[in-house]
């Protein structure tokens, strides 16, 4: 009886991956039956740059961060990895090592399969290896505007383009959003490759200007267009 619970608890998690959206219960099954299933508490680290293992992860439930030493105690935060997200399959791709570290930022439930499993299922399925080299392409374009992003824009511009990009993802409305909770000034600074104090000065002069608005542990953006505009403005500085 718990098998069968647990078959199935596997299978419906497996439905969330986007790499497998589409396939039958049975091609999930299969898969299913060569995870191994680990439930990763709050910061530990899942996968290390120096780890010398193949495995591709699929997160189903739980976020878990990636990112990169950058140098003097400093990381660099390359993305977050939420419920039906994968990570892993640059390694089990060009058998070389992980490209950063991955850590949970809550508690998550992920499985890991083998890198030559992980090939035979993309050699096997159309659709996951459609699906896949969307996913790179995706990446690679990603990658490459924040390296424009990074290099070419003033750090006033950065800090204010994060903010947007947060305002979208927890929702405007009213010309007003609510991050909450706030990102940390150093959240915000590993994400944008820039210094902590130099993020802590521009949202204080945000917050003189009447754009932003500390309330408790949230931040709130009380005017979206204005940010727009500052940051526009930022690019010619």
């Amino acid at each position: 009886r718990m098998a069968a619970v647990q078959s199935k608890s596997t299978l419906l998690g497996l439905q969330k991956v986007e790499l497998f959206r589409g396939l039958d219960s049975y091609s999930l099954r299969e898969i299913a039956a060569q995870c191994k299933w680990t439930r990763c508490r709050r910061n530990e680290y899942v996968m290390r740059r120096e780890d010398i293992g193949r495995d591709v992860y699929l997160v189903i439930a739980g976020t878990l961060r990636i990112t990169a030493a950058a140098g003097r105690g400093r990381r660099i935060i390359l993305d977050d990895v939420g419920a039906g997200g994968i990570f892993g399959e640059h390694s089990a791709l060009d058998g070389r090592g992980p490209l950063a570290d991955v850590r949970a930022l809550r508690e998550s439930l992920v499985g890991s399969i083998p890198g030559e499993v992980f090939r035979s299922i993309v050699a096997s399925h159309a659709s996951v290896r459609e699906r896949l080299l969307q996913r790179l392409t995706g990446s690679l374009r990603e990658l490459t505007d924040r390296l424009l992003e990074l290099g070419a824009q003033p750090v006033q511009r950065r800090i204010r383009i994060e903010l947007l990009r947060r305002a979208r993802i927890a929702g405007v409305e009213a010309n007003r959003s609510c991050l909450d909770p706030a990102p940390t000034h150093y959240e915000v600074a590993s994400r944008i490759g820039t210094a902590r104090e130099q993020v802590t000065r521009e949202l204080s002069c945000l917050v003189r200007q009447g754009v932003l608005e500390r309330a408790g542990r949230a931040l709130v953006l009380r005017d979206v267009a204005a940010l727009e505009q500052l940051a526009a403005e930022a690019a010619f500085d």
